[in-house]
């Protein structure tokens, strides 16, 4: 599936490791891994040109400013809105292919025809918050970094959410997960976009293949008795959508019944016949989506 809606967002080329992306009135140049096929243009030389990240040798990088911009600013998708700000390790705080699971999910609770509770793990800055707080369910969004989930807050507020009902925790995801279970508290629609890798505060490792079956598991406990949709998004190079639709279907789908669906998510470009990949995706839903 590809994000084909975007008017503030665009790939306008690839090539040589690098994506041209405008971002509303700025252009950025930024590394990606998917893009081994050579440029049909020089990228570097793009009239307009903003900003190029640059990697280091040694790990991260820095962005190289190539004419004046703001240090923030906003971008809109539908009637969602969002923060946008080159950060470390080439990041802009947002990833616009997501917009394909925001609509999917939207469609699924105006459809549900009652109030969903949703879980949102490793929620970011809160693009899949917003979309479903705009249908009227409760979101619980969950981030371990505090800067991320104050974005999200101010994202909830640009969005227009009226009373928005919301809860922002700052806490290690899988963690809270267990004390919810204890809490015997129940959601009907969990949403998780794992990283591949990481690092706890007190040395603790996350690889994503080790841990993510297990996380899925745990989650089972508290979805609720009529749940809606399971969503996993992943970034990982290698996890096919066969992989993360055979953990939903050994999961979710073996204890709730239901349907389940897998697929990759893409952008596309300004480019003839180049859709960019950006990771992949896998959804149980309680009733079957028609493609």
């Amino acid at each position: 599936m590809k994000a084909a809606e975007w008017q503030d967002y665009t790939v306008i080329a690839t090539g040589n490791g690098y994506k041209l992306e405008r971002w509303g009135s700025v252009t950025l140049l930024r590394p990606d891994p998917q893009v081994i096929w050579d440029c049909a243009a020089d990228l570097d030389g793009y009239k307009g040109l903003s900003a190029k990240y640059i990697r280091s040798e040694t790990g991260g990088g820095k962005w190289i400013k190539k004419s004046a911009f703001p240090d923030e600013w906003t971008v809109s998708y539908k009637d969602l809105k969002f923060k946008v700000k080159p950060m470390g390790f080439k990041h802009t705080g947002l990833f616009p292919e997501q917009a394909v699971n925001w609509d999917i999910m939207r469609d699924l609770i105006k459809n549900a025809d009652r109030e969903i509770n949703v879980l949102n793990l490793f929620a970011y800055t809160g693009g899949a918050t917003c979309a479903c707080l705009k249908e009227g369910a409760r979101v619980c969004h969950v981030d371990s970094a505090k800067a991320m989930v104050e974005r999200a807050k101010e994202n909830v507020m640009l969005s227009g959410v009226k009373e928005p009902k919301v809860r922002f925790i700052v806490d290690d995801c899988k963690k809270f997960v267990e004390r919810e279970i204890r809490r015997g508290k129940f959601y009907d629609a969990i949403i998780m976009d794992p990283p591949s890798y990481g690092r706890g505060p007190n040395g603790e490792t996350w690889k994503l293949e080790d841990e993510l079956f297990s996380l899925v598991k745990t989650c089972l406990k508290v979805l609720s008795e009529k749940p809606l949709f399971f969503l996993i998004n992943s970034y990982t190079t290698g996890l096919q959508p066969q992989v993360i639709k055979n953990i939903l279907t050994a999961t979710v789908k073996k204890a709730k019944g239901g349907f389940v669906t897998a697929y990759e998510v893409g952008l596309k470009t300004q480019e003839d016949g180049i859709i960019l990949p950006c990771g992949n995706s896998g959804l149980w839903t309680d009733t079957e989506i028609k493609e």
